[in-house]
């Protein structure tokens, strides 16, 4: 089993999320956290999927009240779209007094991330 790990950053806030990817197997595991108050907020698991296994398919289980569903799925279906790999990530970002703006930048981050990993794993 081998890990790494991967820092995505606004520069202009200081807001950062952190992933770390462990290979279990032929599949991956990614545990995405961030802010104050790392936590499983959501889980993803997507597999591959069709005949050319290009597709792929997510399940989707999340602790309510959370809302890291929009940061974790694209991560997962990136990775496991450029990997061909069945990939998990769960995530939790917790900073209190979030507003608008705050959320919009982890959702880009979770974007660029997303990105990132993909490439990396390709």
């Amino acid at each position: 089993m081998s890990c790494f790990e991967h820092q995505t950053l606004d520069r202009e806030t200081g807001r950062s999320i952190n992933a770390n990817v462990t290979h279990a197997g032929k599949d991956l595991v990614i545990v995405v956290t961030g802010g104050r108050q790392p936590h499983v907020g959501t889980i993803v698991l997507a597999q591959p999927c069709g005949s050319d296994r290009r597709g792929v398919s997510c399940s989707v289980m999340t602790i309510p009240p959370h809302k890291e569903e929009a940061v974790a799925r694209p991560i997962a279906e990136a990775v496991c779209k450029a990997s061909g790999q069945v990939t998990v990530v769960t995530a939790g970002i917790h900073e209190d007094d979030l507003d608008t703006k705050g959320i919009r930048i982890y959702l880009e981050l979770a974007q660029k991330m997303a990105s990132d990993l993909a490439e990396k794993l390709r």
